[in-house]
């Protein structure tokens, strides 16, 4: 029997009259998907904080798919008022949200908080995503086959969602919170599904890992610490051990539009250790599957960002 043919971004179909939000699509993986997605011909929107890096971003997926649409919109996820005014923004202008990848996120910094005193890793990387896609659930349920794609990572596994203690304002450690707030996408991604199918509503919920990509994720707690010798050691691991960030986009773009996905997948490289590899189906935790602790930290982001589900 002939093995089964890798996937990879040529196998995505045509994405015409599709639009696409990616948050953080100005760099990394997120850029990445941005460009695969809009030489597909969708209606790709680039959600930044940094306008500028985000028309940059879409200068040069322009320039390397000509005719492709391509816009930016300013999103700081680190700040609730901001994911308002973008789902106010997208709401005049779009009638029709069919992916919308939560891609954007921080990973292992120094502490710092959010503008609504959120932990800045689990305010980012969690509550932003949760609140924006409340806020874009009507667009979403709206159109035929919508699906939303959350980033996760493998170090989800070594996450723990500490009720008594969400926001790290005792013995921070950058890692576990981190790993917390990839445990929270994927409870948040199986929740939603949960309660979609509850709803009857034909919306698909999925997460992905990247796997380990070359990217600026990695150096930016090192900078932020003012750490050149490990921003430096971080750049060496990328080069020699990483995979290109255009294949850590894989899962990204296979959660998006791949057409076996079901509500409730979690999509990851093949390779050993799901480092390096091809999208495929692949496992998370017990603890992501926990369906007590998902619900408890559904009601809690609920109340944290005053953003309520209409499901």
């Amino acid at each position: 029997m002939p093995e089964k043919k890798a996937w990879t971004a040529d196998d995505m179909p045509d994405l015409s009259g599709k639009t696409i939000v990616v948050t953080g699509g100005n760099s990394g993986i997120g850029y990445e998907a941005a460009l695969e997605f809009a030489r597909k011909r969708a209606d790709v929107i680039i959600a930044c904080r940094d306008l500028v890096k985000a028309r940059a971003a879409a200068a040069r997926i322009s320039a390397s798919s000509p005719g492709a649409k391509v816009d930016v919109m300013e999103l700081d996820l680190s700040n609730l008022a901001s994911v308002r005014g973008f789902s106010d923004a997208f709401h005049l202008g779009h009638p029709a949200l069919h992916v919308l990848c939560n891609n954007a996120g921080v990973m292992a910094i120094p502490y710092r908080r959010t503008v609504d005193g959120f932990e800045m890793q689990f305010g980012t990387n969690h509550l932003g995503h949760f609140a924006l896609t409340g806020l874009l659930l009507d667009r979403l349920l709206a159109t035929d086959g919508a699906r939303v794609v959350n980033v996760a990572s493998g170090a989800h596994r070594m996450g723990k969602i500490r009720f008594d203690d969400l926001q790290w304002q005792n013995g921070y450690r950058k890692w576990r919170a981190y790993g917390q707030s990839k445990l929270a996408n994927l409870l948040f991604t199986f929740e939603l599904q949960r309660r979609a199918d509850a709803a009857g509503a034909k919306l698909l919920s999925v997460a992905c890992h990247p796997g380990y990509a070359a990217t600026n994720l990695q150096a930016a707690g090192p900078r932020m610490q003012g750490s050149s010798m490990m921003e430096s050691l971080f750049s060496v691991g990328n080069s020699l051990f990483a995979q290109s960030a255009a294949m850590g986009a894989l899962p990204t773009e296979y959660a998006a539009v791949a057409p076996d996905v079901r509500g409730g997948d979690y999509i990851g490289p093949d390779g050993i250790a799901e480092m390096w590899g091809h999208p495929v189906k692949v496992g998370c935790s017990a603890a992501a599957r926990d369906t007590a602790t998902a619900a408890r930290l559904w009601e809690v982001s609920e109340q944290l960002t005053n953003v309520h589900y209409t499901l």
